[in-house]
């Protein structure tokens, strides 16, 4: 019910703004869009070629200026001649469209239709069913809003409807209803509401996702969690760039809770969130970053707490990374996000997080618990091989045991029932690849990933995989590494190829195979294998994440 309260908020301040806003004052427009890893690929001879400047790991975009000018030639790729206005709205347009001088209004309906067959675990027919719209708006050079919706109902592979089962939400997309045969039911809304104050400053109340990286995934903040009400601050004088959300999330595994037999708690399903980052562009090929994040439940012990209202300071770094004998209940992360363009169309990059440290155990290598951090390294490219639109990823992840854990569940790195960073949670390596290639109306991805996890002992003791567990519940002082615990190994291949109907929305054919094989080294080890072939009519931007 909150959420639905929100997106009316967000609709109706977009409405009001309308109104508002002076008309006279006209120049370029700004537009901005839900982010998305396949559309954010799709510009990376502009976002990481060394002759352009841009901040990059910030998302998502405000597409102004050079990046705008790329988003346009995406949206219309490869234009389908005809004076038919229904072959136009199929091909080429929105299916309202209206551009004038002063303003412009679009609006498309979203149809998503999979159908598809498990071969290799329960034979089990996989099937999605999705309709929604999305709709933008931009006002001369200084406001856009957008908004998204879609209902939906799905049969996914048994080892996404078992994780659906425990978390009670979709990957990425909010909770679910759960019905017979093993049909998921649930509903997703994005809406993003931007004023751009000047060349330097912008504001942005939205529910939708943010993402710090330049990486596939993030240690720092990802989009893999549903989305959460938010206000954002972005700010850029000369080469450096300021960015601070201020957010409000849910948290459905820290509900109050009185029954009999069970451990009373405060929470009320919902936490706050605080995340800064500043990235400094030192050259066209070199950038650095710096990273802040507060988590804190919205009732704790002593009653409802609310908003902490000494988290409004935007200054960076006014508290040091907690120790393990901290008594705060709030979770606090340092983390560092760089790249480096190495080649014209080649780019490095890694991000560092550092939560919980004590420097003397830190450099003692004696697995000391309370000194938690993840790392990612990773390498990316565009037109490899002098192919145009050949781009490639490559990326190692990795987090020792408890990282984004804390003592108080209630303030833990989460939001309604996800991690915010890593899908994995933490006390696992990983390795991904992913290949894609655009040509003409024809896309092509290949991606292939695999992981290592450690899992909590049959006993139930906490090895420091599960980030909602209390790492006070740990099992061992010294001695712990990455992958400790009961050895989970994950294979994850996936291939599409689509033609695209219309790049203004996405609607395409799609035609997909993934494979997941995982195996888990009980004292009798376990497997469970999937296979999945699927066809579809597709549409929009958005990422419905299985690969982990």
């Amino acid at each position: 019910m909150k959420e639905k309260v929100s997106l009316k908020f967000l609709a109706f301040a977009g409405v009001l703004a309308l109104g508002m806003l002076n008309q006279n004052e006209l120049s370029a427009q700004i537009k901005n869009q839900p982010y998305s890893y396949q559309l954010s690929q799709k510009m990376n001879d502009v976002l990481y070629s060394p002759h352009t400047r841009l901040h990059t790991s910030s998302k998502p975009f405000l597409f102004t200026d050079e990046l705008l000018a790329k988003f346009d030639s995406i949206k219309t790729n490869q234009p389908v001649a005809s004076d038919n206005w229904f072959m136009r709205k199929i091909f080429n347009e929105h299916l309202i469209e209206v551009e004038k001088d002063d303003y412009t209004f679009y609006a498309d309906l979203l149809p998503d239709m999979i159908i598809g067959k498990d071969m290799m675990g329960d034979k089990r027919r996989t099937w999605m069913n999705s309709r929604g719209f999305q709709a933008g708006v931009t006002v001369g050079d200084k406001f856009t809003f957008y908004t998204s919706a879609t209902e939906n109902q799905a049969v996914f592979p048994e080892y996404l409807s078992d994780y659906i089962d425990d978390r009670k939400v979709i990957p990425g997309e909010g909770n679910t209803k759960h019905q017979s045969n093993n049909k998921k039911d649930w509903m997703n809304a994005t809406a993003s509401l931007t004023y751009d104050f000047s060349k330097h400053f912008q504001a942005t109340v939205a529910y939708d996702k943010n993402f710090i990286g330049d990486g596939y995934r993030s240690l720092l903040l990802s989009d893999f969690s549903s989305n959460y009400t938010h206000l954002k601050f972005t700010g850029t004088i000369g080469n450096v760039q300021y960015t601070s959300v201020w957010a409000y999330m849910n948290d459905p595994t820290n509900k109050r809770s009185n029954a009999l037999g069970e451990t009373e708690r405060y929470g009320d399903g919902k936490k706050w969130g605080v995340f800064q980052y500043v990235d400094y562009n030192a050259t066209n090929r070199f950038s650095i970053g710096f990273f802040q994040a507060i988590t804190w439940a919205n009732r704790d012990a002593a009653g409802t707490r609310g908003f902490d209202f000494t988290y409004i300071n935007p200054v960076m770094f006014l508290r040091p990374v907690e120790s393990n004998n901290s008594t705060s209940p709030d979770k606090m992360f340092l983390g560092l996000n760089t790249k480096y363009k190495v080649l014209k169309n080649i780019t490095a990059y890694g991000q560092f997080l550092l939560g919980e440290f004590t420097a003397k155990e830190f450099f003692a290598g004696k697995g000391y618990v309370h000194n938690k951090w993840g790392a990612q390294f990773g390498v990316r490219g565009y037109d490899i091989f002098d192919v145009k639109n050949l781009n490639f990823l490559v990326e190692y992840n990795t987090a020792r045991p408890y990282t984004y854990a804390h003592f108080d569940s209630g303030s833990n790195y989460s939001n309604n029932a996800e991690p915010l960073a890593h899908p994995l949670g933490a006390n696992f390596r990983e390795v991904v690849g992913i290949a894609n290639y655009a040509w003409k109306r024809f896309d092509f991805s290949a991606q292939l990933n695999y992981n290592e996890k450690g899992l909590d002992l049959e006993d139930g003791s906490n090895m420091g995989g599960d980030i909602f567990q209390s790492y006070r519940t740990f099992a061992n002082m010294y001695g712990n590494h990455i992958g400790q615990g009961i050895k989970s190994q994950v294979v994850y291949a996936d291939a599409k190829a689509a033609y695209v109907l219309n790049p203004k929305y996405n609607l395409r054919f799609e035609l997909g195979y993934s494979q997941r094989y995982q195996k888990i080294q009980y004292e009798t080890p376990l497997t469970h294998k999937s296979g999945v072939f699927s066809i579809g009519l597709r549409s929009s931007f958005r990422s419905l994440y299985s690969d982990f």
